[in-house]
């Protein structure tokens, strides 16, 4: 999926990154190096997102005259979990860090996407698939009616936000919370793409069907490990 650089997402992402900012420093006050995990989760989700984007569809573009354009721009949030993930979990062990930081970036990474698929709607992209007029469909710039796939993700992410919130307040599930998202998210954006117009490379799937699986898988196994494993929270 791209997005022109000056268009109402680049800056509502670039608002929800500062506000995210201004979060995780007030946490940063009481270890400094949690802002340098910080920082690298941002650069790991940066990389995931292109080159997941890549995988998934950018590689049909190859020798377009605007490819490098479409390159620079797209992204992927599917690819920004994995990458944010593994640009954390590398820091903590460069810097030293072993106690829990994802129940913290869990609601931070919901309220992104959130805003991110505002920036979506906004502009009109990340389309559902065109269908019949319907109570439930959207129309587009051009008139077409379609499947609200991005409130769809807005509501689901909200929910998720909800859910996470309560889970911190009440002590349920510590140290799995990030791992939740990635579960939750993972089997709704699986489900979820039979619903988005993205192009096809197998059959009824997308190269995001098999991101958001492995997503999922990704998850459940991470989620396993951490039940055998309580490292205390940040």
């Amino acid at each position: 999926m791209t997005f022109p650089s000056s268009s109402p997402y680049g800056w509502l992402m670039l608002a929800g990154i500062c506000l995210s900012a201004i979060f995780w420093a007030r946490l940063a006050r009481r270890d400094d190096r949690l802002l340098v995990i910080y920082v690298m989760a941002l650069v790991g989700a940066f990389l995931g997102a292109k080159l997941a984007y890549f995988v998934a569809e950018g590689w049909r573009e190859t020798g377009e005259p605007d490819f490098w354009l479409r390159l620079a721009t797209g992204k992927s949030i599917l690819g920004a979990l994995f990458g944010g993930y593994a640009g954390v979990e590398v820091t903590k062990r460069w810097v030293g860090f072993q106690a829990v930081t994802g129940d913290r970036f869990a609601p931070l990474v919901a309220i992104g996407v959130i805003v991110g698929r505002i920036g979506c709607w906004w502009h009109g992209c990340c389309l559902g698939q065109a269908v019949g007029p319907g109570w439930f469909t959207m129309r587009d710039a051009h008139g077409v009616e379609r499947l609200p796939a991005v409130p769809l993700e807005i509501l689901i992410n909200a929910v998720m936000r909800t859910v996470l919130v309560l889970l911190r307040r009440r002590h349920r599930c510590t140290g799995q919370h990030f791992h939740l998202y990635l579960i939750v998210y993972g089997s709704f954006r699986f489900f979820h793409e039979f619903l988005r117009d993205t192009p096809r490379i197998a059959g009824p799937f997308s190269g995001y069907h098999f991101l958001a699986l492995g997503l999922l898988v990704f998850g459940l196994g991470a989620f396993i490990h951490r039940q055998k494993v309580r490292p205390r929270p940040a």
